[in-house]
């Protein structure tokens, strides 16, 4: 059956339908990048908001500025913006249609329709997941790059922009001028500091074509730090064949594991939903939780996904069914990580590396080697290197954080262990593959590349460390060079 609203009241009544009547919904919210982590994260909280009764004035409306987001409109317009929500614990599945957003805004060149809407009073929050990559931020510096191509067009054409942040700002100018007021920016990508990062994109970008502007924007919006996590895997033909054996017709679903968390600052300029309502943490610490996750879940995954991508292992799950990898896991996390990891309320840091572990070994969560070891050229600099500083700068050891970067820098080589071909896996793949092919027999070439800053580059105990782990992959293989380091390291 075709999902739409018509269709949800002769759906099977094993699944669960909004009980909310959509039609009292109102849009308070726009979302740029509606990826699957959205439809099962910050939709799903919303969705269940509106199961209480109140606040139906925040649903959301869906955006983007990308080409992919065009086919994804057209899709979820066709299904009246419904996603279809499949759980998947390691012995049973649950499924959800989520109904929290209204409407997806039209795409086009200009972005026009997208600067409208955002023009709009009723929207208060503006929130996004561009991906870790897609801040325009240096990758050493972690500052705005203010020479890229698409940000200099947004800069000289401000009525045209090309970029999310570029079209807030246009939106911003409008609202500003007709005294319409401030949104809140929310960024909901994996970014420590997500909502600092978010500011200085957008203040940066607005100064360079209106510096009046920026400044108002400064100190009127506001843009709150928030911390999300919830393991969505992409969908592909297993997730289409799923949700047809549960007689739903749906071409973009989404599954996910049976865990959710968001914790955020309380700092919205224009108002916001009663999230927490239904489990959102509000919190002035935002930046603890954050830690605890970026450095222990997403390094984690650059630990086991890298590896297994040299061992020909498909998924994460599988990754954590060889025994090397995931004491390779524990290993790194406990003695060279978690020492650099807070407690937040009710959980240890290592307390939180078992739970890691126990999610990322859910046999149901079909989350692909090649989908979280994507994009290493800004997770590595993201989620792994932060911790190598630290570890440096306090003459701690770094032998198991240069073994996972030896790692990366041979599955970059672009062939796996037993042969076959990795196919592009990065926006820089290119660069990184020549690279790697020097880094072959001359191993301090990985580590003179920009990501690596002078704090990791010039640093001896880290160079040696890293030679040795490379030069021991190739000479003796991977598994080998594992256990070497858990018995002998």
């Amino acid at each position: 059956m075709e999902l739409s609203n018509y269709s949800l009241s002769s759906l099977p009544k094993n699944i669960k339908k909004p009980k909310y009547n959509r039609k009292k919904l109102s849009p308070g919210i726009i979302h740029i990048g509606v990826g699957n982590f959205h439809r099962a994260h910050q939709s799903w909280y919303l969705h269940r908001l509106f199961e209480t009764g109140i606040d139906y004035n925040w649903a959301i409306v869906g955006a983007g500025v990308r080409e992919f987001d065009v086919i994804q409109r057209e899709r979820l317009i066709k299904q009246d913006c419904l996603t279809t929500l499949i759980e998947l614990k390691p012995d049973t599945k649950s499924v959800e249609i989520v109904g929290s957003m209204i409407d997806y805004e039209q795409i086009d060149s200009n972005n026009n329709s997208l600067i409208e809407r955002m023009t709009d009073p009723s929207i208060r929050i503006v929130s996004l997941t561009v991906t870790e990559s897609g801040y325009y931020l240096d990758p050493v510096t972690n500052e705005f790059d203010n020479t890229h191509a698409d940000i200099l067009h947004d800069a000289q054409n401000p009525n045209t922009p090309r970029t999310a942040f570029g079209a807030i700002i246009a939106a911003l100018k409008q609202r500003y001028e007709s005294g319409i007021g401030p949104f809140t920016g929310l960024s909901c990508d994996n970014l420590q500091g997500n909502g600092n990062i978010l500011r200085n994109t957008i203040v940066s970008l607005a100064t360079m074509s209106d510096p009046l502007l920026a400044t108002w924007i400064d100190e009127n919006c506001s843009f709150p730090n928030s911390m999300v996590d919830c393991i969505v895997p992409a969908t592909g033909d297993k997730e289409l064949e799923l949700v047809q054996q549960f007689g739903i017709d749906d071409k973009v679903p989404v599954t996910h594991e049976n865990f959710r968390q968001w914790v955020i600052e309380d700092d919205f300029c224009a108002g916001r939903p009663h999230l927490e309502n239904v489990g959102v943490t509000f919190t002035s610490d935002v930046h603890s939780y954050e830690v605890m996750k970026i450095r222990i879940l997403n390094a984690g995954h650059q630990f086991v996904a890298n590896a297994g991508e040299l061992l020909s292992i498909k998924t994460i799950s599988g990754c954590m069914d060889n025994t090397l990898i995931k004491k390779l896991l524990y290993k790194v996390h406990i003695e060279e990580v978690i020492p650099h990891v807070s407690s937040v309320p009710n959980v240890s840091p290592r307390q939180y590396v078992d739970f890691i572990a126990e999610r990322f070994s859910n046999p149901a969560i079909v989350d692909t080697v090649r989908r979280v070891s994507f994009d290493g050229s800004a997770r590595h600099p993201g989620f792994v290197l932060p911790i190598v500083r630290q570890c440096l700068s306090k003459n701690m050891s770094i032998q198991g954080l240069a073994l996972i970067e030896a790692i990366w820098a041979r599955m970059c080589y672009g062939t796996r262990e037993d042969g076959s071909l990795i196919e592009s896996n990065d926006p820089n793949w290119d660069n990184l593959k020549s690279v790697a092919k020097e880094a072959k027999t001359n191993p301090k070439r990985w580590i003179e590349q920009r990501i690596y800053d002078k704090k990791i580059s010039t640093n001896s105990d880290f160079l040696v460390a890293f030679d040795r782990w490379l030069l021991m992959i190739w000479s003796d293989g991977l598994s080998a060079t594992i256990k070497y380091y858990l018995s002998k390291v």
